[in-house]
């Protein structure tokens, strides 16, 4: 058990709170060294690149999240006397000085930040635990950071949903725990490809542990401490094919995500020593997850098991709907399951995700 820690007196069970110290942020991402890099670099044998981000503008539509819509593109505009409010593209500077040539545009965008391919922060999903071990449970994330005052949102509810205090006044974001410091670490080291798609075909499968060993035990899998663990299910090939125009029901309907309910499973991820866990589904895990068995369905759990499992528990970032096909297929050709990967995140501080 680690030291004492101003924010929590009592951890859950099987978490890293406090491994990497009282104020840590990065989680498992403390093990991605210069050595971890070294041997990511010596994957490297023909220098051939592969990008693994989907174009921004998919899944396409909102039929995978109701709550995530596509990225809005215009111009910015110019301020100019005699042009206010003119959209700034194919703008000649002449309207600056007669004598300039120059031609610009320039533009913007609003962007749901995990519309398409990114990184889960540990910010972006928490639990309701009683860390200070008073019979309380508080809404809180990884190593005891606490909702409404570490990650602040516009109002903090209360279990119960109700509105207990506006933050209508003052920074909304993620002050702790954000996204950006995937950025600021410079994540780059090894990657290890799991095949999937190889084993099932784009069947909707809940992977357990015994369907995991099997399919690294088939290809020669092996995963050691620190290496960044990527599964290849499909799916991302499956939006590109659908051209921006998805049907919601085949979203639904296809390709295997990890079983979050399976204990088996959970605790190999936690004794793996994996950096993170990086698929081209939607959600790493199968969602929705499994029932909990017996009477464990009565009492409060999570409903996205593995969230609270890797992000809330012992510190592993989620990355989702990457486009891992066409390096998948080529590792496959070439009987190979270790490669390079630079895959930083968004260093936009406040962030929970990208």
């Amino acid at each position: 058990m680690t030291g004492p820690n101003p924010r929590w007196k009592k951890r859950p069970e099987g978490s890293t709170w406090g491994d990497w110290g009282p104020d840590d942020q990065l989680g498992r991402m403390n093990l991605v060294t210069a050595e971890k890099v070294k041997q990511g670099i010596a994957e490297v044998k023909e220098g051939i690149r592969f990008n693994l981000n989907l174009p921004l503008t998919l899944p396409g539509g909102n039929g995978l999240n109701p709550r995530r819509n596509p990225p809005i593109l215009s111009p910015t505009k110019r301020n100019e006397p005699g042009y206010e409010g003119a959209e700034n593209f194919n703008i000649p500077l002449t309207i600056q000085n007669p004598l300039f040539t120059d031609v610009v545009n320039d533009d913007k965008v609003e962007l749901v930040l995990q519309y398409s391919s990114q990184w889960d922060g540990f910010a972006h999903v928490g639990s309701q635990f009683d860390l200070m071990d008073n019979g309380k449970p508080e809404f809180c994330f990884y190593n005891g950071y606490r909702a409404g005052y570490d990650i602040v949102g516009p109002v903090t509810y209360s279990p119960e949903g109700l509105v207990l205090q506006s933050h209508s006044h003052g920074h909304i974001g993620a002050n702790k725990l954000s996204v950006c410091n995937l950025a600021i670490h410079a994540v780059q080291g090894r990657g290890v490809m799991v095949d999937l798609e190889k084993h099932f075909g784009r069947e909707k499968r809940h992977i357990s542990y015994s369907d995991l060993k099997h399919v690294m035990e088939a290809d020669n899998v092996i995963v050691e401490r620190g290496d960044l663990l990527f599964f290849h299910t499909g799916f991302a090939q499956a939006l590109i094919e659908m051209n921006g125009n998805p049907d919601p029901h085949i979203l639904h309907s296809i390709c295997c995500g990890l079983d979050g309910r399976d204990p088996e499973l959970l605790q190999w991820i936690t004794d793996s020593g994996v950096a993170a866990l990086i698929s081209d589904n939607y959600a790493v895990e199968q969602l929705p997850a499994r029932d909990p068995p017996g009477d464990a369905a009565k009492r409060p759990h999570a409903s996205m098991p593995l969230h609270e499992h890797a992000l809330f528990k012992v510190g592993i970032n989620l990355g989702e709907i990457w486009q891992l096909t066409e390096l998948a297929v080529w590792l496959r050709e070439h009987k190979r399951s270790r490669f390079f990967v630079t895959c930083p995140g968004l260093n936009l501080p406040g962030a929970v995700g990208w």
